[in-house]
């Protein structure tokens, strides 16, 4: 099992390959869980206990106040949800 630091940066290289395959609905879908994994990622990076399951309890809390708050359309959560879903899974 690789450690939380390789974790987050495979995420992030997933993320960062969107850019190469995706389409301009999937690049912005990526882009917004990416700034949101970097403001959660990086504090967790120096936690000795932190963890993937840590790292997706924080993320759905950070998901879930954000679109509680309507800074996406339904649709757009249910794509974000899902991309977050299909790259903690690999």
């Amino acid at each position: 099992m690789p450690d939380f630091m390789q974790l987050v940066e495979n995420l992030e290289a997933e993320l960062d390959n969107v850019v190469n395959i995706g389409t301009d609905d999937e690049l912005f879908i990526a882009s917004y869980l990416q700034g949101h994994l970097a403001v959660i990622a990086k504090p967790m990076e120096v936690q000795i206990d932190a963890t993937l399951e840590k790292l997706d309890s924080a993320m759905q809390t950070s998901l879930h106040a954000a679109f509680s708050n309507n800074e996406l359309e339904v649709a757009d959560q249910e794509k974000v949800l899902q991309l977050w879903a299909k790259l903690r899974a690999k």
